[in-house]
């Protein structure tokens, strides 16, 4: 069983930046960032490998968002520049068993509770 703990969301006006950061309980290998809107299904927004090397966007952040980890830390991290209204969701941290990129929530085990990111115009 992984844990997950998710951080780092707030409030900011459009054009801003913010990083989450998500802290699992025990090793997780292939982990990713989704969001989900109100009325909205749940969507990809980050994903990446166990080596950290090979990575994957949503179409709408890529270029924006930046997901990075730190295996000695057990933390995965989300940078979001240039955060505009549409953005705006709860960001959930998902960890799988696979080393790969994981591009589709069901390949994911284990989920966080959440954080809120509300961006205004």
């Amino acid at each position: 069983q992984v844990q997950l703990v998710e951080s780092g969301g707030g409030l900011v006006q459009a054009g801003g930046s913010l990083t989450l950061s998500c802290v699992a309980s025990a090793t997780a290998y292939g982990m990713g960032w989704f969001r989900q809107a109100p009325g909205k299904e749940r969507e990809l927004v980050a994903a990446i490998g166990w080596s950290g090397q090979f990575t994957a966007y949503g179409p709408s952040v890529e270029g924006r968002f930046t997901i990075s980890r730190d295996n000695a830390k057990k933390s995965v991290y989300l940078q979001m520049n240039n955060l505009q209204p549409e953005d705006t969701a709860v960001y959930l941290c998902a960890a799988a068993p696979y080393e790969g990129v994981n591009k589709k929530a069901d390949d994911y085990d284990y989920w966080g509770q959440g954080t809120q990111v509300t961006v205004s115009s």
